[in-house]
């Protein structure tokens, strides 16, 4: 392209022909034309002001693409205020503009106008005629889904018909399985068993059986998530081997026999209640002991292995053994698989034994006091209920219990035996008057015939005789137990290590009899699968249940 010089010089020394080509522009003040200079004219390019763009007259075929009568608003005598007329069919068009708002700031926030748009409306009188359509109207329109000429469903789009008919299909298909379902919930029982275990709800095709038979079989299904894992948490004690102790005596671990705390130095330690490993060893001959906790089982059993690793607790029970109801974990006792009048259940928490309180004896949670004597204290009172359930008097616990009731059962026990004690030494000394005052037992004594006679020992001391000598019944037993308990003590400081050697080395040996197992049934469809590893039963003369056994037989 040329510079302007260049054409200027152009236009001075050679002449042109100019044919100008004009073209009107619609302005809101006047009419401008623009002409281009060719090459063969002289004539003043600049831009000057024409008049209105005349059309051919004499090409009357051809329309007027910009009439001032169709198309008003290229109109170019109009003005820019008349080119835009007010309508009244928009309203909202003779409205002043609001300005915009100023988002350099930010975006303002319209809570303001809404809130106070809500509150006009909560404050309107509900006389007022409203604005707003009525619902269900069209809102000024004649069409619409909810009125109109036309019905509803020619407003229905093909997706909408398919939506209902899949949800009627929906509705008929459930109805059709919760029939099914409650009547094969309902059918009768496939077994006597079943049949025997709910007798409340017979066999029988009439709705009223058919709904009971249900309901057992949905509670049933319910049970398995609430309640405990067995239906006998403890085997026969026909079964045992060695026997069991007439008693059991049921243990929480948390609060009773350990204390959890929490410190930003050490973390979680735990803390064992002093005089624990007494408490297990005194009364493990005399009591069948068990730990019941509601903590889970991975959790709580490597605690109790610590805890009594010379296994004289012999059943650990953990939270699957519970019954949980209305969010808390219940220790029911009535699964144990023994006589409720021969148990006793010693707690902290008045929610774990809301079943059977009758059998629990409820002590406050051991904060982690290191002079606790509050579980040793019990010994005493523990031991007269052994001693009475082994000579054959019939006792009931909860009898026992509900004596004890709001007091403090080693302070009321020892007033008890101390009352009971003067009352027998008072006895024995009316017996021994009258002894010595008769002519037959003076007679006797001289021929040296007053020997007492040969009858029930209790260890290696005569009961017979040991009354003679002012010894209660519970003395006797105690000096028993205290004998059974420091041979007990001497056993597991002398083989105490070896006895934890042989049950870590029959553990690893049952763990891999167990490993052949799963190994010979994986792989059992080969055809080459080892026959199933006989587990070997635990030395009896070398376990301190065994040992504890063998004491209280003596």
């Amino acid at each position: 392209m040329l510079p302007r010089a260049a054409f200027r010089a152009l236009r001075t020394t050679r002449p042109a022909l100019a044919v100008p080509r004009t073209s009107c522009i619609a302005s809101s003040t006047s009419q401008w034309s623009r002409s281009y200079a060719s090459n063969k004219s002289r004539k003043d390019n600049t831009w000057k002001q024409s008049d209105p763009i005349k059309f051919d007259e004499q090409n009357k075929s051809r329309p007027n693409p910009v009439h001032p009568s169709e198309q008003p608003e290229f109109d170019t005598a109009a003005a820019p205020e008349r080119n835009t007329e007010a309508t009244t069919e928009n309203p909202e068009s003779q409205q002043p503009q609001k300005p915009l708002p100023d988002l350099r700031q930010g975006i303002p926030s319209t809570f303001a106008a809404e809130f106070a748009e809500a509150e006009a409306k909560a404050n309107r009188d509900p006389n007022e005629p409203s604005e707003e359509p009525a619902p269900g109207s069209s809102g000024g329109r004649e069409g619409g889904r909810e009125g109109g000429e036309l019905p509803k469903s020619a407003y229905e789009t093909s997706t909408d018909r398919r939506r209902v008919r899949v949800a009627n299909w929906s509705y008929l298909a459930l109805l059709l399985f919760g029939t099914t379902g409650a009547v094969f919930m309902g059918r009768n029982w496939e077994s006597e068993e079943e049949a025997l275990a709910n007798a409340d709800a017979p066999n029988g095709w009439g709705l009223g059986q058919m709904y009971a038979r249900a309901a057992a079989r949905i509670n049933g299904q319910k049970a398995y998530y609430t309640e405990p894992t067995f239906q006998k948490l403890l085997p026969d004690k026909d079964r045992i081997p060695g026997g069991a102790p007439e008693l059991t005596l049921v243990l929480s671990l948390e609060d009773l026999l350990l204390h959890s705390e929490w410190t930003t130095q050490h973390g979680y330690r735990l803390a064992k209640r002093p005089g624990l490993d007494y408490f297990l060893r005194y009364l493990s001959s005399q009591y069948e002991l068990v730990i019941f906790t509601s903590v889970k089982s991975m959790d709580a059993d490597p605690i109790i292995r610590k805890l009594d690793p010379f296994r004289l607790v012999m059943w650990p029970l953990f939270r699957e053994a519970t019954r949980f109801e209305k969010g808390e974990y219940i220790k029911d006792l009535s699964y144990l698989n023994r006589d409720l009048s021969k148990v006793i259940m010693i707690d902290t928490d008045h929610s774990h034994v809301k079943l059977q309180p009758e059998n629990a004896i409820v002590l406050p949670k051991w904060k982690g006091e290191p002079g606790d004597k509050g579980l040793v204290g019990l010994i005493p009172f523990l031991e007269y209920l052994a001693m009475m359930s082994q000579t054959g008097t019939p006792i009931d616990v909860r009898q026992v219990l509900k004596s004890m009731e709001g007091k403090d059962i080693p302070v009321e026990y020892a007033r008890r035996e101390a009352k009971l004690r003067e009352q027998f030494q008072q006895d024995l000394a009316e017996q021994k008057r009258k002894s010595k005052g008769s002519a037959g037992g003076m007679f006797m004594k001289s021929l040296g015939l007053d020997a007492p006679k040969q009858g029930m020992v209790l260890g290696d001391q005569n009961i017979s005789q040991g009354m003679a000598e002012g010894k209660m019944m519970i003395d006797m037993y105690r000096d028993f137990n205290k004998q059974n308990f420091q041979h007990l003590d001497k056993q597991i400081r002398e083989n105490g290590d070896q006895w934890l050697k042989e049950m870590a080395d029959e553990e690893k040996k049952m763990q891999e009899a167990q490993l052949k197992d799963m190994k010979a049934g994986a792989f059992g469809w080969l055809g080459g699968g080892a026959p199933p590893s006989s587990t070997t039963a635990p030395s009896a003369a070398s376990s301190p249940e065994a040992a504890a056994a063998q004491n209280a037989g003596r």
